[in-house]
């Protein structure tokens, strides 16, 4: 898909993408005010590819062949619903590429991969605070969820 000037693909990562995914990774966490750390974020996305314990999906610019942005989605399930659900956990895109829809063709590959696995939804959360994740999430059909508390134990 053409975005501004430029083709956008959307590709399940791999391997291969590593260096790439950890650029990515990294600026999303400085993003959310986690301290830098590339050595720990290229182990902990490797042990997700290799044990196959999430999704992860790249926004390529055709042009220039550079990663722009990623969401990383992990499989849980409902008990009450009896069904798959992934959790939208991470959605990111790099500064000079945000206002370009390529959230949107992120949010649409995660919604290809929740029908093609007979999921019952995709879930995510974002900080009160996130202006742009909480206008965009609606714009993707996101509902908020008003009837549910959302706690967090922390073990450390």
């Amino acid at each position: 898909m053409r975005v501004g000037n430029n083709m956008i693909k959307i590709c399940k990562a791999n391997l291969q993408h590593l260096d790439e995914m950890v650029s990515l990774f990294e600026a999303y966490r400085v993003w959310y005010r986690m301290e830098s750390n590339p050595a720990a974020a290229r182990k902990f996305l490797k042990e997700r590819m290799d044990n196959k314990e999430s999704e992860i999906f790249l926004a390529i610019d055709q042009d220039t062949g550079e990663a722009v942005g990623f969401t990383q989605l992990y499989p849980i399930f409902s008990s009450t619903r009896m069904g798959r659900v992934w959790l939208l956990n991470d959605l990111f895109v790099a500064a000079d590429h945000r206002g370009r829809g390529i959230s949107i063709q992120l949010i649409d590959a995660a919604k290809n991969l929740a029908r093609e696995t007979g999921a019952i939804g995709i879930s995510l959360e974002t900080e009160k605070s996130n202006v742009v994740g909480n206008t965009l999430y609606p714009r993707a059909e996101f509902k908020p969820q008003t009837e549910e508390n959302f706690y967090f134990w922390l073990a450390n």
